[in-house]
């Protein structure tokens, strides 16, 4: 049921990322390609990963993730990108069955959590990620700088 992306996934994949940014409350805002997806999962040292849950054929959930490193502990973790389960398989422990597959990924190979953000009004996926024992860090708050801020930063 679930394992490793493939690149024939890529164009359910790219479906699927699509479904979560409408799900996401932003439905224009996905501009990656199928050849960028591919790219960067498939290229020779990759730095994005995939699971996707197949069922009967079809995918029909993923997870992209990637390494990150804490300096405190000494060692890498993995921070999920994106989860989703398309809607008519939710319940049926798909999702569940992917965070299991990043959580075998990170205890085979010595890394010291699994990290994830979610937007704060997705209350089903709060819950979700609580009822596996995910702890929120409220006391952390995401910062980004892109577009027109991180092209004047990267000029000094």
């Amino acid at each position: 049921m679930v394992r490793p992306a493939k690149p024939a996934d890529v164009p359910a994949m790219l479906t699927l990322i699509r479904e979560l940014a409408a799900y996401e409350r932003e439905p224009d805002a996905v501009t990656m390609t199928a050849e960028q997806l591919s790219d960067a999962l498939f290229r020779s040292h990759p730095h994005l990963f995939g699971h996707v849950v197949e069922v009967d054929g079809a995918v029909v959930g993923l997870a992209l993730w990637f390494l990150n490193f804490s300096t405190w502990e000494g060692t890498h973790g993995v921070y999920l990108e994106d989860l989703y389960v398309v809607p008519s398989m939710r319940g049926n422990g798909a999702g569940r069955a992917l965070l299991s597959a990043l959580a075998d990924v990170c205890l085979q190979n010595g890394y010291a959590r699994l990290e994830l953000s979610v937007l704060d009004w997705n209350l089903p996926a709060i819950g979700f990620y609580r009822s596996i024992g995910a702890v929120g860090m409220d006391d952390w708050t995401v910062q980004r700088v892109g577009g027109d801020a991180l092209a004047a930063l990267a000029r000094g």
